[in-house]
């Protein structure tokens, strides 16, 4: 045993001292050549005699301890997929944003359903005094926008609000509409050549994305009367008359180095490299290298406007390119990787991601998203399909015991391992827009469901576990289809094994109420497909299980009857519009177009889109399941960095990102 101490002491005696002489900067004697002045006593003739002089000699002096410079910060993130393009009007992909994150300075952030400004000074509002509505006058001829949210050159018999809130027919007789006004002012950034943005880079930006040859939407831009630079920081943007437009603030165009491009027309700026594979950007970054199939590499831009704040904290990012979900997670297990991003994990790798967290080897990050999974209800069916089954779920009571007879959190407990919530509607619970009282959240009670189907009359009346339909007691039910069985179809897309898993519970759970469940799984590309040939949306369905989105502004448009996807010469929204169950209820479109005609931070605005979803809540034309989740991982040591629900890429702070340790 003595031995034993003696040599474990022995060997953290040395550990000690080889971490204490690796830790202490080293010093080695040099000669050094000095030059002094002396002065010294000699004896001339008999007397002492001060003496002067100057001499030079060599010592050996230890030379001056020079400290270790810090260790570089080179943080590795893994991502499923590689960019198509780093090009801002270039591409759509997750992968493309991420990078652009590094290379771009960020405007403004999308935090926890809210907005916050970044390389802008303020977003404007109505309040701050950034953002103004003003009266102007339109007549015939002029570009607005009518009650139906459409761009229109005004014309007798168009609908138009006026500034007095009243929804008029225009006769030809000018009218007073409000105009919207907002006011951007960016911080004095900088490009990593050296050349300072300024706000007619943004307006630039404007035009390129105005352009038709620009493969980018143009809602907002259709919407535009101007944009225009005001100082050399500061731009304007002003709507056509009618434009009520909810995300106003966000009006600014990411600034453009038009000093580098402006030789290239919007077409060439699609496939140019400059713009597409080596752009210069005003962000934490710039690009060094892209190897393509394999990685991009970044390095901290010594231009970048908070360089004096020492951002960023990393030296260098290393984007790879990993599509195997399972490599993935080997390297960053084995330290390859620091971060793995959610384009390349998802809900499936829960299980092994949470056991890491256990062991201490890695940090997973849960956090639900903005879509949610939903079951539709075919209320009101399109053309012969109507025709050829009963009106299930016309009747609200059906619908709302077959919401009670769905055991949702199961299926949140044993699809996501309880890591998500059950959804309630349009709009989950963390939704600063979700309603404080009002709301209908239907329990999970199958004893309830089987009381209100009784209610409803349809009953199993020859004791074989199924109800049948009975049109004595069903809302405008027709009598040929008495006594057919509850029996329906409930669609999802093949090959995806959490809508399996949904369905197959879900099917499980209605057979308890009565109700029996065939299942079909299509392609997608079926599936989803415009009416009239798809089943979805050319509303030939009895249930259909999919994700909507979510967002800051609640998507009660997705519910209105405006929205119903039918022949437009029905009076319906057209083949492929959104609202594929056909229900329609007049005070939730009232509700709802109250709040898309309303600004944020108005009264109407907030109590438009929470009446909605009560109206929503109460009559279940969906059966909301829950939110979908997003997933990524990290080792440990890396800081300040997270998943939000609402911004859409995880590295959107990658300048404050950094490695600890």
């Amino acid at each position: 045993m003595f031995k034993r101490k003696t040599l474990i002491a022995v060997f953290w005696a040395t550990a000690v001292s080889l971490i204490l002489a690796a830790c202490t900067p080293q010093t080695e004697a040099v000669p050094v050549e000095v030059t002094r002045v002396v002065t010294e006593t000699v004896t001339v003739e008999g007397e002492p005699v001060e003496v002067t002089r100057v001499v030079t000699e060599t010592v050996v002096e230890a030379a001056t301890a020079v400290p270790e410079p810090p260790a570089r910060k080179d943080l590795i993130v893994c991502m499923g997929q590689e960019p198509d393009s780093l090009y801002t009007y270039g591409s759509s992909l997750l992968a493309s944003s991420t990078i652009q994150h590094a290379l771009f300075e960020i405007d403004y952030s999308n935090l926890s359903y809210g907005y916050q400004a970044h390389g802008l000074e303020s977003l404007p509002s109505l309040s701050n005094g950034g953002a103004v509505l003003n009266e102007v006058e339109v007549q015939e001829g002029d570009l607005v926008v009518d009650v139906a949210g459409e761009v229109v050159e005004l014309a007798a018999g168009d609908v138009v609000q006026t500034s007095d809130g009243e929804e008029v027919t225009f006769d030809g007789t000018p009218l007073t509409m409000n105009q919207l006004v907002a006011d951007f002012t960016m911080k004095p950034r900088v490009w990593a050549d050296g050349t300072p943005v300024s706000a007619e880079d943004s307006v630039w930006s404007f035009m390129v994305d105005g352009d038709p040859d620009t493969q980018t939407g143009k809602f907002t831009i259709d919407r535009t009367a101007s944009y225009e630079a005001t100082g050399e920081l500061s731009t304007r943007w002003t709507g056509i008359p009618g434009f009520m437009d909810s995300l106003y603030f966000t009006n600014f165009w990411e600034p453009l180095p038009q000093h580098l491009w402006g030789h290239l027309s919007p077409a060439e700026l699609i496939t140019a490299e400059e713009s597409t594979r080596l752009p210069v950007g005003d962000g934490p970054f710039k690009i060094v290298e892209w190897t393509a199939g394999d990685s991009i590499r970044v390095e901290r831009n010594e231009h970048y406007y908070r360089a004096a704040e020492g951002l960023p904290y990393l030296d260098s990012v290393t984007y790879k390119f990993i599509p195997d979900t399972n490599q993935l997670l080997a390297q960053l297990l084995s330290g390859q990787c620091d971060i793995g991003t959610q384009d390349g994990i998802n809900e499936s790798q829960s299980p092994f991601l949470i056991e890491a967290e256990e062991n201490g080897l890695l940090s997973p990050y849960f956090q639900t998203g903005t879509a949610f999974e939903h079951i539709d209800f075919g209320i009101d069916p399109y053309g012969a399909y109507a025709e050829s089954r009963p009106d299930w779920f016309e009747d609200v009571r059906v619908r709302q015991a077959m919401l009670m007879c769905t055991d949702r959190q199961s299926m949140v407990d044993s699809i996501l391992y309880g890591r998500t919530e059950v959804i309630h509607g349009y709009v989950p619970t963390v939704h600063p827009l979700y309603p404080d009282e009002g709301m209908t959240e239907w329990p999970y009670d199958v004893e309830a469901a089987n009381a209100l189907l009784d209610e409803v009359g349809f009953v199993d009346s020859d004791g074989d576990g199924l109800r049948e339909y009975y049109a004595a007691n069903a809302a405008g039910g027709d009598a040929s289809w008495d006594g057919t069985p509850f029996s329906v179809v409930a669609m999802t897309t093949v090959a995806n094994d959490m809508r399996e898993q949904i369905m197959q519970i879900f099917q499980a759970n209605m057979a308890e109420c009565g109700i029996q469940i065939e299942l079909n799984f299509p392609p997608a590309s079926e599936y989803f497909a415009d009416g009239p040939d798809g089943p979805l949306f050319g509303r030939r369905f009895d249930l259909g299980l999919f994700a909507w989105l979510t967002g800051v502004d609640p998507s009660c448009d997705l519910f209105r009857t405006s929205s119903i996807t039918g022949p437009i010469d029905e009076g319906l929204g057209g083949w492929g519009n959104v609202n594929n169950t056909g229900w329609s209820n007049e005070a939730f479109d009232a509700a709802c177009t109250q709040a898309l005609s309303s600004l944020p931070g108005t009264p109407e605005y907030e109590e438009g889109h929470k009446e909605a979803q009560r109206i929503f809540s109460q009559e279940v034309p969906i059966l909301p399941v829950f939110l979908r989740l997003k997933v990524a991982a990290a080792r440990t040591g890396v800081v300040n960095f997270g998943v939000d629900p609402t911004e859409n890429s995880e590295l959107w702070n990658i300048f404050e990102i950094d490695l600890e340790g």
